[in-house]
């Protein structure tokens, strides 16, 4: 069905691989829209509870494809390449369910912004993260300026961008790129498993809390507290919080069932 990816349920979590090997897993059109695509049916799904996306052992994904990129043959073109793939990474970030990248190899550039709006970041001890775009006159376009330093703080943040080094998965979970650093051989595992356990907790409460936290970035205190507690509300009467509050009560597992 898709071309540059392949895309499998597995019970409640869904994965998502970039197969583009013969282009280093760079990503062009036809990669986004398959992964619009795919990530439309994700989100309309209740029963998929998280998400995977990964890509080669050697090479994650290697950003996007220069091909296009020299394509753009003016200032607006190039604004809209950027915008398209600000959008796409958007959409990911906005997944109703949480989002684990299982980053073996490397992830340059767009693989990197890939990597940045995805809600974990597990890797494996090959893995290398940069955004080396200034080193062909250019800076990241597609989130890059913006996720990296809301997440590692900016003196980092403009050490990898202004320089345009990549990171080892070690410096990385140093500083907090990733959340976790494992063998190579055991990057999958580890990542079904924490999809796993993100799975099985109550799905409203953990779309809730997403959501939540991805608006706190761009709210202030009051205005996202007023939220928080809107949001709080409007989960109430669901029947996974009276069974986890039943269940707490009984001291016993609770029985979550989504709704």
């Amino acid at each position: 069905m898709y071309q540059s990816l392949n895309y499998q349920k597995q019970g409640p979590v869904s994965v998502i691989q970039i197969n583009r090997p013969q282009k280093k897993n760079s990503l062009n059109t036809e990669l986004r829209h398959e992964m619009e695509e795919v990530m439309r049916e994700i989100a309309a799904d209740a029963k998929q509870r998280a998400v995977i996306l990964t890509g080669g052992e050697e090479i994650f994904c290697a950003g996007a494809d220069i091909s296009e990129i020299e394509g753009a043959a003016s200032a607006e073109a190039a604004y809209q390449h950027a915008r398209e793939f600000q959008i796409l990474f958007e959409q990911l970030e906005a997944l109703p369910q949480p989002v684990i990248a299982a980053v073996s190899g490397y992830a340059l550039g767009g693989g990197c912004e890939l990597a940045l709006a995805c809600d974990f970041r597990i890797a494996s001890d090959t893995a290398r993260f940069g955004l080396p775009e200034i080193k062909i006159g250019a800076f990241p376009g597609g989130g890059g300026t913006q996720r990296l330093p809301r997440l590692i703080g900016t003196a980092k943040a403009k050490e990898m961008i202004l320089i345009g080094d990549p990171i080892t998965a070690e410096q990385a979970l140093a500083v907090g790129l990733v959340m976790k650093v494992t063998p190579k051989a055991r990057l999958m595992e580890e990542a079904n498993a924490f999809a796993g356990k993100l799975a099985s907790l109550p799905r409203l409460a953990l779309q809730a809390s997403k959501m939540l936290i991805n608006r706190s970035q761009e709210m202030d205190l009051a205005s996202g507290l007023e939220l928080e507690a809107r949001s709080f509300g409007a989960i109430a009467h669901t029947h996974d919080l009276a069974e986890g509050t039943k269940a707490f009560m009984e001291k016993r597992k609770p029985n979550f069932t989504g709704d």
